[in-house]
């Protein structure tokens, strides 16, 4: 991503930042984004860093807090904007014209920015209230589906079912009121802008003052109402104890948050009242049979592969997509609540040694590129390693190396060099396997996928052939051959710059 050092602009969109569309928001590795280009790069229930390539659980620009400190610097750089004299002078003039005090016209000015404020504090609101209440209809559509199912629970599930309806019809009268009171706002922000009196002045102020206040209240109240406790903590625990247990369950709250805690979100709060509820336990059978609760999981993000170590706990997604299963580096990373998690050694040995299948997802200039799936030579040590490394089961990975040079461009036998998970400048990649010798088969097609030689040994650096080897010559210890998305790896020698391809994302294809 090319540098940008203008603090008030994105440096992904390079879009100024603003209190409505393009918010400056904060992620955990501490780089920050405007809110519409953290909306467009979240996927699957992850975002990763434009800048560092760090992975983040989230589902919207929402889930990360807002950078005040960033608004703060852009305001006192809007507020540092020299006004000439002239400008002043005529704007007294304009204001004595109109029979407004110059302290009036002070008054006028600070109801303006508390409603402008205050408008900004409704959209913040309501965008939650948008997001709880798509929350709400998932639940909705949930337990729908899991009345079909499971009769001897039909009771427990309708009465949740009432709780979260009351709860969207309560989401959806305040969402009304905001909606008016945001409409009220706006139209006092017009008056007081077209204001020519001193008697209009008072006026318009006082009848601001009012619509402020009622505003105000909204806010209060939907700090203190949503998300009702009971509903969130009923709907959830009676929607997993269904799906997995069929037995009775208790409906009361077993959490207390509280609700007048206004530094926290609404989907925060919901959040903190979801962790209490009680999780079920999915298997690799479950991944094999894929039925529609486990698969909306998947798609949920919700189900990770996870291996404990001396070392602390590591997770890799599962995502399904096209119709195939993937499993994903294994990363130190915060378990999204509610999470179903497998133990990893679990979810790799489904995989067939004869018809393994592994893929990097390959970008530059700030973006994904496309899917390379590469199907290795049955059950070699050099296709083992290449597993290890796009698992990331030993420790390292392939997770954001770089593609290092390109050989023979243009020419016969045309082809790239990358897989440094050391030093990532093609000094390093150590094997991780303590023997790599078998028996490879040798090949001068496009596609082939070989193994490069280190010093004195062979390593975790590979080879991707572009373009046919003519004369009959071949390289030798393929352990590998692209099986789809060969055009993305040419594309990626075509860029001007081999050095700024990067492997956005590595793993293996699970077998359904």
């Amino acid at each position: 991503m090319a540098d940008n050092n203008n603090v008030e602009e994105c440096s992904v969109c390079f879009g100024c930042y603003d209190e409505s569309q393009l918010r400056p928001r904060s992620l955990p590795c501490g780089h920050t984004f405007c809110s519409q280009c953290v909306d467009n790069g979240v996927k699957n229930g992850q975002l990763t860093c434009f800048s560092c390539r760090a992975q983040h659980s989230a589902t919207a620009a929402a889930h990360f807090p807002i950078n005040y400190g960033m608004e703060a610097v852009i305001r006192r750089l809007k507020d540092t904007q020299v006004v000439s004299g002239d400008t002043v002078a005529a704007t007294l003039y304009n204001a004595s014209t109109r029979g407004i005090s110059k302290k009036l016209r002070s008054l006028v000015e600070e109801q303006k920015s508390s409603i402008s404020s205050l408008i900004t504090s409704c959209e913040e609101v309501l965008s939650q209230l948008v997001e709880y209440r798509g929350q709400l209809g998932d639940w909705k559509t949930h337990h729908l589906q899991l009345q079909d199912r499971l009769y001897g629970l039909a009771e427990k599930n309708k009465a949740a079912m009432k709780l979260v309806e009351e709860e969207d019809t309560s989401v959806e009268d305040m969402t009304t009121q905001g909606e008016e009171g945001k409409s009220l706002l706006e139209a006092m922000l017009g008056s007081l802008n077209t204001v020519n009196t001193a008697q209009e002045a008072v006026t318009t102020i006082d009848t601001a003052d009012q619509c402020h206040v009622e505003v105000e209240v909204w806010l209060q109240k939907c700090q203190e109402l949503f998300p009702g406790v009971k509903t969130v903590y009923t709907s959830v625990k009676v929607q997993e104890t269904i799906r997995e247990a069929l037995e009775m369950v208790t409906t009361e709250a077993g959490v207390t948050i509280h609700l007048r805690d206004s530094a926290s979100t609404i989907m925060e709060k919901v959040q903190k009242v979801t962790e209490g509820a009680p999780q079920t336990q999915v298997t690799v059978e479950d991944l094999r049979r894929m039925r529609e609760p486990v698969k909306r999981l998947v798609e949920a993000g919700r189900v990770l592969a996870v291996q404990e170590d001396q070392d602390g706990r590591r997770s890799a997604r599962i995502t399904l997509q096209n119709g195939q299963l993937y499993l994903h580096p294994l990363l130190r990373q915060p378990t999204p609540a509610h999470a179903h998690t497998l133990q990893e050694s679990e979810v790799v040995a489904v995989l067939d040694p004869s018809c393994t299948l592994a893929f990097l997802d390959l970008g530059w200039a700030g973006s994904t590129r496309g899917r390379v799936t590469i199907r290795l030579t049955p059950d070699t040590p050099l296709a083992r390693q290449f597993v290890l490394l796009c698992t990331g089961q030993r420790g390292p990975s392939y997770l954001n190396t770089k593609l290092l040079w390109v050989r023979a461009k243009g020419r016969s036998g045309e082809c790239v060099d990358g897989g440094d998970y050391e030093s990532n400048d093609g000094e390093g990649g150590a094997p991780l396997l303590p023997n790599l010798e078998g028996r490879y088969p040798a090949s001068g097609r496009a596609g082939a996928v070989w193994c490069r030689w280190l010093g004195s040994v062979w390593s975790a650096q590979f080879a991707i052939t572009t373009r046919d080897r003519r004369g009959g010559r071949q390289w030798s210890h393929v352990f590998g051959e692209v099986e789809s998305g060969l055009g993305v790896v040419r594309a990626a020698v075509n860029h001007s710059d081999i050095t700024e391809v990067t492997v956005v994302d590595c793993g293996v294809v699970l077998p359904l």
